[in-house]
């Protein structure tokens, strides 16, 4: 039957294959045993066929880019291959293992089974499948070919950009019909919701009613007690054998008989009472808890210990202890042991070494009672550990119906490899062994792991009754098995399957039953049993002998169960799940099936539940924690109409399942391995199943698979790990991962949100060899996993994403204004002080004579250097913090002389000439720029070649010289050589340059006329700097707009030649420039010069300058404070001892074009608190290409205000102020106070029409200060006309306004400024250039990059952008190249919980890839434009499928 079964499953994918429906319901086993005899092989074709519906679809999988040093380190030679003999593969994997697992491992011992008749030609057709499936995944799986041309696109030029682009166009092709939108118009996004679909399966019978199980007949002459039975054997049998214990070595095998366990537990229990303390204050009383800590190979002094706490009427806590470190759960263990009070642990050499012997001293036997007895733990799905109670009644009444129900007698021979401190193994081994005498001989997992025939030969050897084992056991002796000839079963009336109610173990059964039928196995001793620690045994198949109950199976669909529907189903389907019984209830027991979610209500008939017991023999409560206790063990079922279903209280099994016909109870799965994916339920062991059924030979080790559900966007999403084969390479991993993910998806109907590949050996294993779950996800959640190979797949998984919001309505030429209202709220716009009325400082007003010389630097450096001659005006540190130089006013106005003659003499340069100054931070900069103004050229200023990277940065100044049509270049010596060096002409031919001149030696003559400019508004310097968007932009800043700006800020901070200004930035663009050249010739202050470049040596220069010196005033970058923050985080004791004082500190402002790094000021502040720093004191500036200054807080008016916005609502264009701590609340600093003579208004970037109070838009800005315009070298002035020359559309449409292409929201708030009025406040939230528009709304990186950062200790900086509609995230690594993958994970993670984006491509690369500029700001588009050519040599690319 089997060729004609396997002709109708195929028939759908082969041509012209004839057949009819046949469908299989519960009947006895024998008759239908040869009918599910090949289900492995069933289960592997329909994943054969499922893989071959799928290839059909041409999916690309794209290989992640690798760097070779990582796979170098992750090949074969790290490994030591697995052992070749037949024990090797012992191990097992989580709980149900082999059997449960590797159905095309026993397939393959099938088809090499002489006694197998059709075996020959289902392997033959299972090869032509295979062969035929490899052909089609040639031609649909990722090859080298792949990577130059993609599907329906133009050639594309790089690796990279080829994968992106094969990425791209397999989303286009949409996997599922997409969901129904859904949102309402508030400021909360929501999540797509599904809505219920009408056609989806539910459950129609009627409702279930509980089942009785028979009457427990009370055994004969049997003891009141387990500690009763214990003394009548140790009395009447002395010389019985108890327990024989096997060891993996050659010693002979040890045999506690139960004399000795009666005489050792006695001297135990008296030891445990009255030689622990003092007689007046004993360490132990009865009812205290005991931990028994024993390893598995020591099951007799866990016996002693066992009974000796019982005689003792000490409650014995049996836990599992790791051994070394890399075993799993040893803090939750330590967390067990408090919480249930143990203040004693037993192990073996504290039980049996030195303990004396006990007097005349007999315990008081009692009969059972509700006292505790013992606590067995159990680890839950989250890896917490509970400790369940059982009472001396409770374990009594247990073992007398194990011993009903599976027939023991007296003196019979159990086999055990089971974990014999908990569970089925205790159970039986421990407990019902001793109430009735019998010989349990134990077979110690590492003895099991070196033989997997062990537990069979002790079966032949001892002519063993009962064996007690799990489906894993079965497989593994299975695959060892090589036809011995003095192997007999036939003693066997009894082979208990520990994880028989799972249903993948079905096949280990009928396998190991197909090949061991020959050597006396009946197919009658198979019996699988069902159990948890709550409620203890819930079902057994009794052993066939007298019993006249047959035995079922079903055949099910998966698709109906996963909607908790019971539907029968034919095993011509792909997606089936054939599920065996466990008999029906236990004697004197009664089992419920209620409903997994609220009230425990009595399921229907044809629908999965929660198996509930009542009876005598269960867990009591989870030992102190009456809530969870209450909620599992004390639950009364109602049924539909509300009432109670019984007076019985019952215990919750942790079980799922349902009542078949006939009262027999069969087992679906469990609610630890439960997944929520989308509304469905999906059992992990069904997932492990169809992936382990995916050529498991070929790449999984040992079989070890665990897969699990992690929380992500508010549902659940499965993620399967598995130990890769040692030998398996790169490529071929890829290939069986991708062929996973679309077995899973064909059968199961869901999608794999992450697939993970580590290596052999490294997942966290059980005491019995398993992988342990719950610690393996906290591994993954963590990003300690470190898989050598890893699929991310969100694209498929996540359906639920929010919607994009429709656009705010905006205010347009037909809205009311009235005076400053717009559409009922008050017009953004706010100005500084005014200058007109504010009076000038009296010595300068002496300079305004004719024609307002004050406009001009050159004339107020000459006044200067008349007046006050010997006035410092420049202090330059050296990197030791000592006073490199300094420059009074007359030294500086005779330099610029010497300068102005060099270029007039050397140069033979004419007015207006644009001349090139490139110099190191210093004084030298400032003397060339001034000889520059009395030459009458326009300097640029240009920041020097990196001697250590002058391959990248050369060329950039070559750029800008091009660019600004310097016609000369002025440097010093060291900078002269520099670009004479081989190096720089490598990069740079030097013959390209334009004639240059170096400035150490001047003429010694001054220069015979100066240049007098006579026009304010002709061009003073030109300002180049680079932006973050990777435009080159060099803005004309005239006379009046220099004097201006230098006015506003020396107004704004109260700059007198009397006040000293330390000043920490790079001096080359922007408000740095200013503030290192211009501002102290203007004001008179004395400035103290520190170059950020010495920082790298010393990055305690800055704070101790501003404590030598007791500034009041400094000016840094934030670069600069995170070197400081970073560096001497360790270090404040040592600098407070040192005698640094930054009391005196009244303003430290960051200098910056971005939005205030909110998070980086606060440590700053928190770090340097010690030492005296003032939060108040820091404080923010900002500056744009338009306006090198619009805003700095200066000395007077209200301290800087943070605000909370929903981050949400910045997304759509809009300003929603939240409290501090919301959960998607985003810190926005104000930018410091509007500069005098500045007016600001926001407006709409599109419609160009101003905007409201705290409404989100870009802010323009109007003053004396603002920059001419853009300078070209193609004369392209006009192209951002509007930047310089914007007008609103409606409104004040006659003021000229400057656009500074920043987003931001002014917000009037409660404080008053120094006139008296209420303060307005501007918050910068980032540039317009930088917003990147994905599914509809508006992100800033530094938002996305800001929780990348925090997703892993690893990720010290990070950037995003976009390319083709695809997030593209590159992550530097602090860590081993091995930690790489662990990164993809988390960032994925993030990024979708926080932002409701799925990342297209994770980059991994070293430290110090992502470039940054003086300013501390990332180069996003250089960094791009390095990716896309493929130059990052990255540690690991991971395309997100």
């Amino acid at each position: 039957g089997y060729e004609k079964k396997r002709s109708k499953l195929l028939q759908a994918y082969l041509p012209h294959t004839p057949g009819n429906t046949h469908t299989v319901l519960y009947q006895a086993a024998y008759s239908l045993y040869c009918l599910c005899l090949f289900l492995s092989d069933v289960h592997s074709e329909a994943v054969q066929a499922a893989l071959e519906r799928h290839s059909e679809r041409k999916m690309a999988v794209l290989l992640p880019s690798k760097r070779q040093s990582l796979i170098g380190q992750t090949s074969m030679d790290t490994y030591t291959p697995p052992d070749s003999s037949s024990g090797s593969d012992a191990e097992g994997s989580l709980g149900r293992a082999g059997g449960v697992s590797m159905d095309s491992w026993i397939s393959r011992a099938l088809h090499g089974s002489p006694s197998t008749s059709s075996s020959s030609s289902s392997h033959s057709n299972s090869s032509a499948n295979a062969a035929r499936l490899a052909e089609t995944n040639m031609h649909s799986y990722g090859s080298k070919n792949m990577c130059k041309y993609s599907h329906g696109s133009v050639p594309v030029s790089s690796r990279v950009s080829a994968k992106i682009q094969q990425l791209v166009n397999t989303l286009k092709r949409p996997k599922r019909r997409p969901l129904r939108e859904f949102f309402v118009e508030d400021f909360e996004e929501l999540l797509e919701v599904q809505q219920p679909d009408p056609s989806l399966p539910r459950p129609e019978g009627a409702e279930s009613t509980p089942i009785q199980g028979e009457e427990l007949d009370r055994l004969k002459n049997c003891p009141a007690s387990l500690e009763a039975a214990l003394l009548r054997w140790g009395a009447i049998a002395p010389k019985a054998p108890c327990l024989t214990t096997t060891h993996s070595n050659t010693k002979q095998p040890y045999t506690l008989t139960y004399g000795k366990l009666w005489s050792k537990s006695l001297k135990l229990a008296y030891n445990l009472l009255h030689k622990l303390g003092s007689k007046q204050e004993p360490i132990i009383h009865p009812g205290d808890r005991v931990a028994l800590v024993y390893p598995n190979n020591d099951p007799a002094a866990f016996m002693v210990a066992f009974y000796g706490c019982l005689l003792a009427e000490v409650v014995p806590v049996p836990i599992e202890v790791p051994l070394t470190k890399k075993d799993a759960g040893s803090q939750q263990i330590g967390f067990l042991l408090n919480s249930c009070g143990v203040a004693v642990a037993l192990t073996s050499d504290a039980c049996h070494k030195g303990l004396p012997k006990s007097a005349k001293w007999f315990p008081l036997i009692k009969d059972a009672n509700n006292d505790t007895a013992y606590i067995e733990y159990k680890t839950c799905k989250d890896g917490s550990v509970l400790g369940i109670t059982v009472t001396r009644m409770a374990m009594l009444t247990h073992c007398q119906t194990l011993t009903h129900t599976c027939g023991y007698s007296e003196a019979e021979t159990m086999v055990n490899v089971l974990d014999f401190k908990k569970g089925i193994g205790l159970w039986h081994s421990v407990h019902t062994s001793v109430l009735n005498m019998l010989h349990v001989v134990s077979v110690p997992y590492a003895l099991m792991k070196v033989n997997p025939l062990s537990w069979i030969q002790k079966v032949c050897q001892y002519k063993a009754k009962v064996a007690c084992v799990k489906s894993r056991d079965l497989h593994w002796a299975l695959m060892a098995y090589k036809d011995q000839s003095d192997t007999t079963m036939s003693s066997l009336r009894m082979l208990l399957i520990a994880d028989g109610s799972n249903p993948w173990s079905i096949s280990s059964c009928d396998a190991f039953l197909n090949v061991f039928q020959s050597v006396g196995l009946r197919s009658e001793v198979i019996c699988p049993c069902a159990g948890s620690p709550e409620a203890l045994t819930v079902a057994v198949r009794r052993p066939q002998e007298g019993s006249s109950k047959p035995s079922g199976r079903g055949v099910l669909s998966m698709t109906n169960l996963s909607h908790g529907v019971i539907r029968v189903d034919t095993e011509e389907k792909l997606s089936v799940l054939t599920l065996q019984d466990v008999d029906t209830a236990m004697p004197g027991a009664m089992v419920c099936v209620v409903k997994l979610e609220g009230v425990p209500q009595l399921c229907k008939t044809d629908e999965i539940g929660e198996i509930c017991v009542s009876s005598v023999a269960s867990g009591t409560s989870y030992y102190g924690l009456s809530g969870m206790s209450k909620n599992t063990f004390e639950v009364c079922p109602v049924a539909c109409d509300g009432g109670f279903v019984s007076d019985c209280v019952f215990v919750r099994s942790g079980l799922l399942g349902f009542v078949g016909p006939g009262g027999m109870i069969f087992i679906s799965g469990t609610l630890e391995g439960l997944m929520q994916v989308g509304g469905r339920k999906h059992n992990a062991d069904d997932i492990i199943a169809t992936a382990l059924a995916v050529e498991p030979m070929k790449f999984i080790y040992r079989g070890r698979t665990v897969v699990f559900s992690v929380n992500v966007l508010y549902d659940e999403r499965i993620v399967l790990v598995a130990e890769q084969r040692p030998d398996s390479t790169e490529e071929e991993s890829y290939q069986w991962m991708s062929r996973v993910l679309q077995a899973i998806d064909g059968i199961h109907q869901v999608g794999v949100y992450c697939l993970a590949l580590v290596p052999a050996n490294t997942l966290p294993k059980t005491p019995l060899g398993g992988i342990h779950l719950s610690e393996t996800k906290q591994l993954f959640l963590e990003g300690a996993l470190h898989p050598c190979s890893i699929l991310m797949c969100p694209h498929s998984c996540i359906t639920n994403l929010p919607k994009p919001r429709q656009k705010q309505p905006e205010v347009g030429p037909a809205s009311v204004m009235v005076g400053n209202l717009v559409a009922g709220k008050r017009m953004a716009q706010a100005s500084g002080r005014d200058l007109s009325h504010m009076e000038e400082n009296d010595s300068l007003k002496k300079l305004q004579f004719e024609h307002l010389q004050l406009l001009f630097f050159p004339k107020v450096l000459q006044w200067r250097a008349q007046t006050t001659p010997d006035h410092i005006l420049y202090t330059l540190i050296n990197s030791r913090g000592a006073i490199g130089s300094s420059l009074t006013c007359l030294q500086l106005h005779k330099r610029a002389e010497k300068i102005a003659t060099l270029l007039y003499e050397r140069g033979q340069l004419r007015d207006g000439d644009h001349v090139a100054l490139v110099y190191p931070p210093g004084l030298d900069l400032i003397a060339a720029f001034y000889g520059c103004l009395y030459a009458g050229c326009i300097p640029i200023t240009v920041r020097p070649p990196h001697p250590q990277n002058i391959s990248t940065t050369l060329p950039t100044v070559k750029m800008i010289l091009e660019v600004s049509r310097s016609v000369c270049v002025m440097t010093t010596q060291a900078i002269l050589k520099l670009l004479k060096s081989r190096d720089a002409s490598v990069a740079v031919d030097f013959k390209s340059w334009p004639p240059i001149l170096e400035t150490d030696d001047l003429p010694k003559r001054r220069c015979p006329l100066l240049y007098k400019p006579c026009d304010p508004d002709t061009l003073a310097y030109l300002d180049f700097s680079v932006s973050t968007t990777g435009m080159l932009a060099g803005v004309k800043m005239s006379h009046n707009a220099t004097s201006a700006l230098c006015r506003s800020v020396k107004l704004q901070c109260e700059f007198y030649p009397s006040r000293e200004v330390a000043v920490c930035l790079d001096p080359y663009c922007g408000l740095g420039f200013v503030l290192w050249c211009l501002c102290s010739v203007y004001a008179g202050q004395q400035s103290v010069l520190i170059s950020p470049m010495d920082l790298e040596v010393n990055p305690a220069l800055w704070l101790q300058s501003v404590s030598q010196f007791k500034v009041r005033d400094t000016f840094c970058s934030y670069s600069v404070m995170e070197l400081c923050t970073r560096s001497l985080s360790s270090l404040t004791d040592s600098l407070k001892g040192r005698g640094m004082d930054l009391t005196r500190v009244r303003s430290c402002v960051v200098v910056a074009e971005e939005r205030p790094r909110v998070a980086l000021t606060q440590s700053f502040c928190k770090l340097f608190k010690d030492v005296g720093l003032h939060p108040r004191a820091v404080s923010t500036a900002f500056g744009c290409r338009v306006n090198l200054a619009v805003c700095l807080q200066g000395t007077s008016g209200p301290d800087p205000t943070t605000v909370y916005v929903d981050m949400r609502a910045l997304r759509h264009d809009r300003v929603r102020l939240v409290e501090r701590g919301s959960p998607h609340g985003l810190p926005l600093m104000e930018s410091g106070k509007i500069l005098p003579g500045v007016r600001i208004i926001i407006a709409n970037p599109e419609t160009k029409g101003p905007i409201g109070d705290s409404h989100l838009g870009e802010i323009w800005v109007h003053s004396p200060q603002n920059a001419s315009g853009y300078f070209t070298v193609f004369g392209e002035e006009n192209v951002r006309s509007d930047h310089f020359g914007a007008r609103l559309s409606f409104g004040d449409t006659q003021t000229v306004w400057a656009r500074t292409g920043y987003l931001g929201f002014l917000r009037r708030t409660d404080l008053t400024d120094a006139s008296g009025e209420r303060h307005d406040a501007l918050y910068v939230v980032g540039a317009l250039d930088e917003v990147m528009e994905l599914r509809g709304m508006k992100y800033h990186p530094i938002d996305i990059e800001t929780s990348i950062i925090r997703a892993h200790r690893n990720i010290t900086e990070c950037a995003v952008f976009t390319w083709t509609n695809l997030l593209v995230v590159v992550v530097e690594l602090d860590g081993s190249e091995q930690e790489a993958l662990d990164l993809v994970p988390m960032v994925t993670n993030v990024v979708l919980e926080e932002h409701y984006l799925i990342v297209g491509v994770v980059v991994v690369v070293d430290t110090g890839v992502i470039p940054i500029n003086s300013r501390g700001e990332k180069q996003r588009m250089h960094l791009r434009d390095g990716f896309l050519a493929d130059q990052l040599d990255p540690i690991y690319v991971a395309y997100n499928m």
